[in-house]
């Protein structure tokens, strides 16, 4: 049910900024009767090293776009976020740092 995702990761000033759009269709217990769809982790990982660890819920808006910003990093540093919903399903995109 979930799309493919887009990141961009650019090095400026010392810090990586990491803007990811995730395709998911986030559907709360209101819109599918009680049967709500939604992420629930988010994991970001830099050079296979787990930088950010977060929980959201199903408050999300459908094909949400998220920002973090991260101390140093290097150029062609690999980036990766991924997530996992809350019926088991999971998606994740790489890019390196440019």
């Amino acid at each position: 049910m979930a799309g493919p995702m887009k990141m961009r990761a650019t090095l400026s000033g010392g810090v990586t900024d990491v803007r990811v759009l995730m395709s998911h269709p986030m559907a709360t217990e209101q819109q599918t009767k009680g049967n709500p769809h939604f992420i629930q982790n988010i994991t970001v990982k830099v050079n296979g090293k787990s930088v950010v660890e977060g929980e959201i819920s199903q408050a999300v808006s459908r094909n949400p776009v998220f920002t973090f910003r991260l101390k140093g990093g290097a150029k062609g540093d690999k980036i990766e976020v991924s997530w996992l919903d809350n019926k088991g399903d999971t998606n994740k995109v790489e890019s390196a740092v440019a």
